[in-house]
């Protein structure tokens, strides 16, 4: 697993790399202390699993720092970790797209645990600042849809759709389907723009509101492939 961790302060980034090796198995992370060092090492370790995001950078700060890298690289999961807590930045952090918000101020434990929500597939916020539907008030609402064919999905994207709800991480689902890279950030962009949202965490938000179940998805997909 790939972990990239953006923040402009070398001792943070160090105690971040101390922390996400909590997560335990084969981690290797990435180090930049700017947005444009993180977008360059993005482009070229496109398997990053997550990216962990400072606001208060130099250059290209804050949400439109979060934008550009929705913009350049849309499948990849991106958390902010930031000394801001209040519950308009969280909201358009998560509204913008990002999979999780963690407060700098935050315990050890606390990090690793929301960390490991995050890679399981869960959007984590801090308590403070959590609403039932952040990041969401705005979004476009499907009103039905119970499998991939009502969602005008293919089989294939629906198999895409359910290992999302599962938390997988792109290289991962490459690995379980036997894709092409290329071919599942294609099947990623089909999903999104079904379910009318703009990443993985809306994605993922909705096709739960919608009552989608990733093993039926699953199951069905195979019975089309059989």
């Amino acid at each position: 697993m790939k972990i990239l961790v953006v923040d402009d302060h070398p001792l943070v980034r160090d105690a971040m790399s101390q922390l996400v090796a909590q997560l335990g198995g084969d981690i290797t992370v990435l180090e930049a202390p700017d947005c444009a060092a993180g977008l360059e090492a993005a482009k070229t370790h496109s398997d990053i699993d997550l990216v962990l995001l400072d606001l208060n950078l130099p250059g290209l700060r804050g949400i439109p720092a979060l934008d550009r890298f929705r913009q350049q690289h849309p499948a990849m999961p991106v958390v902010i970790v930031s000394m801001f807590r209040d519950r308009e930045t969280v909201n358009e952090a998560i509204r913008r797209g990002a999979m999780g918000f963690i407060p700098k101020s935050s315990s050890r434990d606390t990090i690793v645990n929301a960390l490991r929500l995050i890679l399981a597939g869960s959007v984590y916020v801090p308590p403070e600042a959590a609403t039932a539907d952040a990041g969401l008030e705005d979004a476009p609402r499907l009103t039905h849809a119970r499998s991939a064919a009502e969602l005008g999905l293919t089989a294939r994207q629906g198999q895409v759709l359910a290992l999302l709800m599962k938390g997988r991480s792109n290289k991962q689902i490459c690995r379980e389907l036997g894709l092409a890279e290329r071919t599942v950030k294609a099947h990623m962009s089909a999903v999104l723009n079904a379910l009318k949202v703009s990443s993985r965490t809306q994605a993922v938000i909705a096709a739960g509101r919608l009552g989608l179940d990733p093993d039926s998805l699953l199951t069905a997909a195979d019975a089309k492939h059989a």
